[in-house]
């Protein structure tokens, strides 16, 4: 499975919001997050406006706004931001398909994206931030 840019946009900006966190500094502002990811800053702010209206982020108007996480890190699963993320999770488009009423495949895709969403349930963001070292500024500092 291969996830489209929207995702990993997503976690990257959450992984980044979690060690902001974590360092001390809550706010951050979408141009930077976009300029330290190499992200075109109008796919980061639909992707911090989506995280934001699902709760897992919360942003802050004003002169000297920003956002920040809107939940625990320990409390986000990489599983809820893919669901959240990805328009589809078929790995094939069996309802275009001939075969769709006699292929033992449908069967066995269900059952791998399945176990594909189940271990990344497992996962958090705090987890995936603790295994993390990134050359932010406020972890430098």
């Amino acid at each position: 499975m291969r996830l489209t840019a929207h995702t990993d946009y997503a976690l990257r900006i959450l992984l980044h919001a979690a060690l902001e966190a974590k360092g001390g500094r809550q706010l951050l502002g979408i141009g930077q997050v976009a300029d330290d990811h190499g992200i075109p800053r109008n796919n980061a702010m639909k992707v911090v406006n989506a995280l934001s209206n699902a709760g897992l982020l919360e942003t802050v108007r004003g002169r000297s706004g920003g956002f920040r996480l809107g939940r625990a890190a320990e409390t986000i699963t990489i599983g809820e931001v893919v669901r959240l993320t990805e328009p589809c999770l078929n790995l094939a488009d069996c309802a275009g398909c001939i075969l769709r009423t006699q292929c033992g495949l449908t069967g066995m895709l269900e059952r791998a994206m399945d176990a594909f969403l189940a271990e990344l349930d497992q996962q958090t963001l705090a987890e995936a931030a603790n295994g993390s070292r990134f050359p932010f500024r406020a972890a430098a500092a």
